[in-house]
């Protein structure tokens, strides 16, 4: 371990450790700030370079005429398929305005009507106009206004391209951080009164996802291993359109301004399939707007109708926008139209855009509260790292945005509260971290990397089986063994990415095991996890979150906990506008 002096930032103790430097770790680190403590944001990649920079179509908030905080809450709660945490999604719906509103004052370039107005557009499960955007790059602003925003506080220091390997907890409380300086290869001890997790989720264990490569379960593992439970790992969402060679996202925004999706005769396949539209509502208006995971859904019923078309990067149907015209394009989805230039060589303007469903987000996470704490004192979580639960079993399109503004403020209050009082934890020798060194002899990262993401494919897709889960529990657990010895071609010590790579196929591998654990334990089928040998909603058995404890040979041990029902008992799933 490296030793460090007293003017070093690393040889005293900070308030509060942010691991994670996207929308949730830098509004957490505004609240430390706003508090009067001081806080430092370790990130294993520069902030800007977050995967929040990469969302698309928008944040959710009720300011319209006409729509209310109950009518979000309860499209919220039937959209995640009655899993969610009643609770935390009333205190959601009430917060996330002020949060846009907040960030309107910061700086955030909303989109606006004529009139001066904050535009908003309808998105997927929301049956009103509700979702705040920036054109289709609300990530990219939000994440620069949250950044410069960080600035002007002193209190706030980084540590930019650090990768956390283990988390520090003696008697139960959290105490900081061993963490590896990815220039120099040294290894170091953070010490925290208190730490944030906010390394987002962990789509790169499947093959085919909009995650960038940054996203591999860091923050879920690090808790884990620690003894937090991971909640709901089962719940993996799929979003119906990614293109199909790269997995990029075209935003569920190109269907809000009215795109339709189409099989290879041209027909809008959605009406064939139930996508809980109420019958008084015309379907053909909102089919598009549906759930992502009936959407995703439904395209797998258009492949084994065979009504898909078939290409070297898998089965695909049509995203037609050509209705639009080029004026609404440019002026609502410009970046849909950069996106399909660059990596399809077509134009939404005169093409059909090929898409197919991929892997997008982690209902699951860390077992948290309504402020973002663990079961170990000191420890919080915050936006998709954890899971509070507001998502349920289906995450609404463009409530992520704001789940990371609303619980990033909430965890840094609290995380600030606690660190307020907290004893300070004692600067201490800590054992070297054994890390990959290039001496094993076994097979390379990759190789294993892509055996472990078709293994999750095959397994934990769209459709799963208790058989498919059985054999995944099995084949991970020999991949774990073989991960152990296996080979790194770089011994180098600066920027190693391949001993990275190795410490986040550890951490995959672990994230791989609650999904699958998870999913073979819930036999039902709700949102998305769907059963083919359980299909139907089993509330008697299953209304209940799953809690995945790290066992004492290293897999994962699946309970129960009771969801928090307060106003709205399970009922079925509608929406439409």
């Amino acid at each position: 371990m490296v030793a460090r002096g007293a003017g070093d930032p690393l040889g005293r103790v900070v308030d509060v450790l942010i691991v994670g430097g996207g929308a949730a770790g830098l509004r957490a680190a505004i609240a430390v700030a706003e508090a009067g403590l001081e806080c430092t944001v370790l990130s294993k990649v520069y902030p800007m370079r977050s995967h929040t920079v990469s969302a698309e179509g928008g944040a959710a908030g009720v300011i319209g005429v006409g729509d209310t905080l109950d009518e979000h809450a309860y499209d919220t709660i039937s959209g995640g398929d009655w899993l969610c945490d009643q609770d935390a999604v009333e205190m959601f719906v009430r917060e996330a305005p002020r949060e846009l509103i907040q960030l309107e004052h910061w700086g955030c370039p909303w989109s606006r009507e004529p009139d001066g107005r904050v535009a908003v557009r309808p998105f997927g499960g929301m049956r009103q106009l509700r979702t705040w955007f920036a054109a289709d790059k609300t990530g990219f602003h939000l994440l620069h206004t949250l950044f410069q925003t960080t600035l002007k506080y002193p209190q706030i220091s980084r540590l930019d391209e650090w990768y956390v390997t283990r988390l520090l907890v003696e008697d139960g409380r959290i105490e900081g951080v061993v963490a590896i300086d990815i220039k120099t290869g040294e290894t170091a001890a953070v010490w925290a009164k208190a730490v944030i997790l906010a390394t987002g989720g962990g789509g790169k264990v499947f093959p085919f996802t909009t995650n960038a490569a940054i996203k591999t379960g860091d923050g879920m593992a690090l808790a884990y291993r620690a003894g937090a439970p991971l909640k709901d790992m089962e719940f993996v969402q799929y979003h119906p359109t990614g293109l199909p060679f790269t997995g990029i996202l075209i935003t569920e925004a190109a269907r809000a301004e009215g795109g339709w999706l189409v099989n290879k005769d041209g027909y809008r396949y959605l009406q064939d399939y139930d996508l809980g539209v109420p019958t008084d509502k015309p379907k053909l208006r909102s089919m598009e707007l549906g759930p992502r995971d009936r959407l995703s859904q439904a395209f797998v019923g258009e492949l084994d109708k065979g009504r898909t078309v078939e290409t070297p990067y898998g089965h695909v149907t049509f995203l037609d926008l050509r209705h639009l015209g080029e004026e609404r394009i440019e002026a609502r989805i410009p970046f849909v139209r950069e996106l399909c230039r660059s990596y399809q060589k077509l134009d939404p303007v005169t093409d059909l855009i090929p898409v197919r469903p991929v892997v997008h987000y982690m209902m699951g996470g860390v077992h948290t509260d309504i402020d973002g704490a663990t079961p170990i004192a000191g420890l919080y979580a915050a936006g998709e790292t954890a899971c509070v639960s507001i998502n349920g079993a289906n995450r609404l399109g463009s409530n992520s945005l704001p789940e990371c503004l609303v619980f990033g403020a909430r965890a840094g209050l609290a995380a600030a509260e606690y660190a307020g009082t907290a004893a300070k934890p004692a600067a201490r020798a800590v054992p070297d971290e054994p890390l990959p060194d290039g001496s094993g002899s076994g097979e390379r990262i990759a190789d294993l990397r892509t055996e472990m993401q078709r293994t999750l494919e095959d397994a934990a897709g769209i459709y799963r089986t208790g058989d498919d889960l059985e054999k995944a529990v099995g084949s991970l657990r020999d991949l774990r063994e073989r991960a152990k010895k296996a080979k790194l071609d770089d011994s180098s010590t600066s920027f190693n990415t391949e001993r990275i790579n190795a410490l986040e196929l550890g951490c995959m591998l672990d994230i791989a095991e609650t999904i699958v654990a998870s999913a073979l334990n819930r036999e039902e089928s709700r949102g998305a996890h769907q059963r083919s040998d359980f299909p139907k909603r089993d509330d008697e058995g299953f209304l209940a979150h799953s809690l995945a404890h790290q066992g004492p040979d290293g897999s994962p041990v699946v309970s129960l906990l009771p969801v928090t029902i307060t106003r709205w008992p399970p009922g079925e799933r509608v929406y439409g506008r």
